[in-house]
């Protein structure tokens, strides 16, 4: 664990309360209510500070999410993981919105055919959901699997998308 201070905001989300943390590198983690601590794992200090630059962008980017203005995100991160996991995470952004990818499909994408156990594992413990929206990747049936907010939360959002698709189509 390193030294960095970490900066700590909640924000209400129509899909529960989330915690945004961030260093002064990037946006570190988006947490929800429920889930456990061990996802991503941070200092026993931790610091409020709402108006911290990198917290305040992502508030405003997640709200123009929420308020069908934006798609994507355009944030800086401070993701700590193996190179694959990184990797994993960071081709999360690829996926289109309103639109879902197997892990199977998304190994692939990654030149890691055989590797769709491992990308549900690394998606597993994504720190940034929707932000990497690892709410997009289903299993190879189309079920919804493993989500860090609930496999509720995972419909939501799914369907969000999708109704803010067709409605803007």
């Amino acid at each position: 664990m390193t030294a960095d201070t970490h900066y700590i905001t909640p924000m209400d989300t129509p899909f529960g309360t989330l915690t945004l943390i961030a260093t002064d590198r990037g946006l570190r983690a988006v947490r929800w209510p429920q889930e456990m601590a061990n996802r991503v794992r941070l200092p026993d200090e931790v610091t409020s500070q709402p108006d911290h630059p990198i917290l305040r962008a992502s508030r405003l980017q997640l709200q123009e999410y929420l308020d069908c203005q934006r798609k994507s995100f355009d944030l800086p991160f401070d993701l700590r993981g193996t190179e694959f996991q990184e990797s994993a995470w960071r081709a999360l952004a690829s996926i289109p919105y309103g639109e879902t990818t197997t892990y199977g499909q998304q190994a692939a994408r990654l030149g890691r055919p055989k590797a769709a156990r491992a990308i549900g594992a690394a998606n597993g413990k994504n720190p940034i959901s929707i932000i990497l929206p690892c709410h997009r990747v289903v299993g190879a049936g189309g079920d919804l699997v493993g989500f860090a907010g609930g496999l509720d939360a995972k419909r939501r959002i799914l369907e969000f998308e999708r109704a803010n698709v067709t409605s803007n189509g």
